[in-house]
């Protein structure tokens, strides 16, 4: 059994159907300053609501404490 082999052609447009302009930046998810006690402690991803889904889901108090900045040289 022998077969022609199969071409694939490209057709390609002006518009870009997502949207999107030629040269754009792709968006980049923003990095939450600081996460809760829980979630630093567990090293889970924190969203930083005042109560994160993580404590939320786990019915315990979600606790922001600051973090003294350290001076990179």
């Amino acid at each position: 059994m022998s077969s022609a082999p199969v071409q694939y052609s490209t057709v390609t447009s002006g518009n870009n159907s997502d949207g999107e302009r030629e040269g754009a930046k792709p968006k980049v998810p923003r990095r939450t300053p600081m996460a809760c006690q829980f979630c630093r402690g567990r090293k889970l991803k924190c969203d930083g609501r005042s109560t994160c889904a993580n404590c939320e889901r786990r019915g315990i108090p979600c606790v922001y404490v600051p973090v003294a900045a350290q001076n990179r040289q």
